[in-house]
């Protein structure tokens, strides 16, 4: 009986090293914010959190906390019920070109050739290099927040779709997808 009780320890340790191992988590921006109440001002934390696993799945967490490890570690948390799947191609960038919105801020996106790199800058950086995307072009437009950045840059990795996805809304073959040589007329 005490073999298995530690034999279940062991095995849910390691299922939850494994659960930590996978994610990473970067912090974006941590604010101090006040709210003003009866006594004076109330000082608390807001952190921005970008959680990924660097193979398709991404999310952007808030947290808000009265010290910065809580605002942390609510972000965190956050973060992670807030998951969006990335579909990536075989040369780790987008199928196609994105745009997304969030608040104020647009986001532009495009698919890059291998050995590119990631060329964003801020927040939208911090996501898709989260997201496992290694070649894209992307361009933050309009506000300069991070958070809305952040959102926006989600929003139009949500917005991706595969060949494969497309083929089976349509109902026809993939092969149908792809451009076909064009037939040359015969001049008479």
């Amino acid at each position: 009986m005490a073999e298995q009780r530690e034999r279940r320890k062991k095995a849910s340790s390691r299922t939850r090293e494994k659960e930590t191992s996978s994610w990473q988590e970067r912090v974006i921006q941590i604010r101090r914010v006040s709210k003003v109440v009866k006594g004076g001002k109330k000082l608390s934390f807001r952190a921005i959190v970008v959680v990924g696993n660097e193979r398709g799945q991404v999310g952007v967490g808030v947290g808000k906390a009265s010290d910065v490890i809580g605002a942390v570690r609510k972000g965190v948390a956050d973060g992670k019920k807030h998951l969006v799947d990335v579909p990536l191609t075989k040369a780790n960038s987008i199928p196609h070109p994105a745009k997304g919105t969030g608040g104020g801020a647009s986001v532009m996106m495009r698919p890059a050739a291998p050995g590119t790199g990631v060329i964003a800058g801020g927040a939208v950086r911090t996501v898709l290099e989260l997201a496992g995307v290694r070649n894209i072009l992307a361009k933050q437009l309009g506000s300069n927040n991070p958070l809305n950045n952040a959102r926006a840059t989600i929003n139009a990795l949500e917005t991706l779709r595969t060949f494969a996805d497309v083929a089976s809304d349509r109902g026809i073959p993939i092969e149908n997808l792809y451009a076909q040589p064009a037939v040359s007329r015969q001049q008479s």
